[in-house]
């Protein structure tokens, strides 16, 4: 069920956070996105753009000793459920924070989440976050609803 697939890069900070508003701006009550990628890759840098790009209430910090954060929208939009997965030893753990009762309504983004919210919704985007200075990241579109959002990211130009 794999649809789409895209790389981007970026070379600054700004960029990443660039690319966050413009994707935050295309997503939906429903979406669920599961950010990868080492220390300093840039996960809560591009969580922070999407933030920006659906309206919700800041700031937008890493939700590490938490493990999870309900932004709220300040637009009339969804609110971001911001969650730290690092800290988490199964997929039952993330299951215990009871994330289904704000799905339908929420962007939804799960930092340190490969291998442990793929349960959350069988329609995602994973996002793939490498490099330091310049950092790339591979974007899989898992279900239909990704192939128009990935075609609106295409690069301009």
């Amino acid at each position: 069920m794999t649809g789409m697939e895209r790389e981007v890069r970026w070379a600054t900070t700004d960029d990443t956070q660039d690319f966050g508003r413009r994707l935050g701006s295309l997503l939906r009550g429903g979406d669920v996105l599961v950010l990868t990628g080492d220390l300093g890759a840039g996960k809560t840098t591009l969580t922070q753009g999407i933030a920006e790009g659906l309206g919700v209430r800041g700031p937008i910090t890493s939700p590490t000793f938490v493990i999870a954060r309900v932004h709220p929208s300040l637009v009339g939009g969804p609110a971001l459920v911001h969650v730290d997965a690092y800290r988490l030893g199964s997929a039952i753990e993330l299951d215990d924070l009871d994330l289904d009762a704000d799905l339908d309504a929420s962007v939804t983004v799960v930092e340190w989440g490969a291998g442990l919210a793929e349960q959350l919704s069988e329609s995602r985007l994973e996002l793939n976050l490498t490099g330091d200075d310049v950092r790339t990241a591979h974007l899989v579109g898992v279900g239909d609803r990704w192939d128009d959002v990935l075609d609106a990211l295409a690069p301009v130009g």
